[in-house]
């Protein structure tokens, strides 16, 4: 294991060009390569800086970067809009599409008492580690994964390992690591680099794939400053090139440093915005819960303004799940899971509806543009009408932070997935 390149902090700003060349820096290191593999992030991490990698990767491997694959997890397939919009300059012939369902190997397993010592008892069953079969046996010589350590909701940190095992991992990890995360408790992990499902696929990697010539680029993007030149708002504070778990413990560091705001006030209200172009589905946009729900006072109320939002799952059978079973509170979803065979075999459809729930602590108001009300109210949300709330909450208006609305203190979040708001007395370490 070793690290190629570590350079950032909390008030490092790196420019588009000083990325690719930063990249390339670190994979001038690695020598030269006759077939290579770039597994980047889809659409939904649309800021992760993952654009500039993936160019640099092209620019300096040419016609040897011969696969691209996005780590799509559950997600839908990216369309050629938005390659063409993510990754510009990358041919799109090069790009696969990830098959959670079907285009998987199982590798191997993560014995069940690693499991159970790891999880502190939560989860006592052995965990599947499955990829891509373009991945386990693709034949190259280089595997790049590609991606933004952030704050979330199963892993603590993303990226890393994630990207292997759950982004281009098969159902039944996926399932599994993402029930691990509900039953231990969100709370407990978000904005922590070591925890019960990152241990488990840490193992997996260092267990299985060691034999695999995998290369992590890893970057961190915060909220810019007064003053300092960003693209849409947002600055590029680290990036980091290793193998092996080398370079995550330290852009994790960063992105804890960048991401995560701790608030000394619990905001009564809290509006966050989904980006249509980013957020078409509750199973992304409940990042706007995730995110936030350790902030928000008991009573309080979260807004979500979706305008892009039209459905509830990416995938077709997880949403018709959502929409039979709903977000309630955990104790009503594992009521659920023992009297629906459907639901516990798709036990990563039962973590989402966890994840989304605010466990009857605070109303959730969400306003779809693309989602009646009797859809919303459903599944146990609070109907909004998208042009009411928006004339009141503008987000052409608000600043991220703390806003007075007509009267009323408000906490703003203009996009969720950047990362974690919580209360001082919820978080501890």
């Amino acid at each position: 294991m070793t690290l190629f390149l570590a350079h950032g902090s909390p008030t490092t700003v790196i420019s588009e060009p000083e990325l690719r060349a930063l990249v390339r820096q670190a994979l001038g290191k690695l020598g030269a390569k006759r077939k290579v593999l770039a597994i980047p992030p889809d659409i939904t991490r649309l800021n992760s800086r993952s654009g500039p990698c993936l160019g640099a990767v092209e620019e300096q491997y040419g016609q040897a970067l011969t696969d691209v694959l996005p780590a799509l997890g559950t997600h839908v397939p990216m369309t050629p809009e938005h390659i063409a919009k993510m990754y510009p300059g990358v041919p799109p012939a090069k790009f696969r599409v990830h098959d959670w369902r079907n285009d998987v190997k199982t590798i191997g397993e993560v014995d069940s008492a690693f499991v159970k010592q790891a999880t502190g008892g939560v989860w006592d069953k052995a965990w599947p580690a499955q990829l891509n079969n373009l991945i386990w046996s693709g034949g190259h010589d280089l595997i790049l994964s590609i991606g933004q350590v952030v704050p979330h909701e199963v892993m603590g940190m993303a990226n890393g390992v994630k990207n292997l095992f759950v982004g281009c991992g098969g159902k039944l990890g996926i399932d599994a690591s993402h029930f691990i995360g509900a039953a231990y408790g969100m709370e407990r992990m978000m904005g922590r680099a070591d925890t019960p499902v990152r241990r488990i696929l840490n193992q997996a990697l260092l267990q299985y794939c060691t034999h695999l010539p995998i290369v992590f680029i890893l970057t961190v993007v915060g909220k810019a400053r007064p003053g300092e030149a960003s693209d849409h708002g947002l600055v590029t504070r680290g990036v980091f090139v290793g193998s092996g778990l080398d370079g995550f413990a330290e852009a994790s560091a960063l992105s804890q440093a960048v991401n995560f705001e701790q608030l000394d006030e619990e905001p009564k209200k809290v509006v966050c915005y989904l980006d249509p172009e980013e957020f078409h589905s509750t199973w992304l946009g409940n990042k706007a819960i995730y995110r936030t729900r350790m902030a928000i006072a008991t009573g309080g109320e979260l807004v979500v303004l979706a305008p892009g939002v039209k459905g509830f799952g990416e995938d077709p059978g997880i949403d018709r799940l959502i929409r039979t079973h709903g977000y309630r509170t955990t104790p009503q979803i594992m009521a659920a899971i023992q009297a629906d065979p459907a639901l516990a075999g798709s036990l990563s459809a039962a973590a989402h509806l966890i994840h989304g729930s605010s466990e009857g602590r605070f109303t959730v108001r969400y306003c779809p543009g693309h989602l009646t009300r009797a859809e919303i109210e459903g599944v146990g949300y609070a109907w909004g009408d998208l042009a009411e709330q928006t004339r009141r909450y503008d987000p052409a208006k608000l600043k991220d932070g703390w806003n007075v609305v007509a009267g009323e203190r408000l906490f703003y979040v203009s996009n969720p997935a950047l990362g974690l708001w919580a209360h001082r007395s919820r978080f501890a370490g």
